[in-house]
């Protein structure tokens, strides 16, 4: 079986544990800057830098996960709705 490489095409695809993001609500202005460290269904767990884990919702968020190439991707929450292990299967349709 060949793994592919993380990239902005695929990352709906793919694990998001230990990716470094930017976390912004949809209504507001505080953003939340750390490393995804947990992930269910409807939220996502941050590790912020100050060191507290922080639950988010994931349809109030715009996400933006730093790839492990530097390369910087904008995902909306809504499009991560859904467990972990079901988001790797399921088919996404492009504009």
């Amino acid at each position: 079986m060949r793994i592919k490489t993380l990239t902005p095409k695929n990352i709906l695809r793919h694990e998001l544990l230990g990716l470094r993001v930017r976390a912004k609500p949809l209504k507001g202005d505080y953003v939340h800057v750390g490393e995804i460290v947990g992930e269910t269904k409807n939220m996502i767990r941050v590790l912020r830098e100050d060191g507290k884990i922080v639950m988010l919702p994931k349809n109030a968020y715009l996400f933006e996960f730093t790839l492990p190439s530097g390369e910087r991707v904008l995902v909306e929450g809504h499009t991560l709705i859904g467990r972990p292990e079901e988001r790797l299967k399921k088919r996404v349709r492009r504009w």
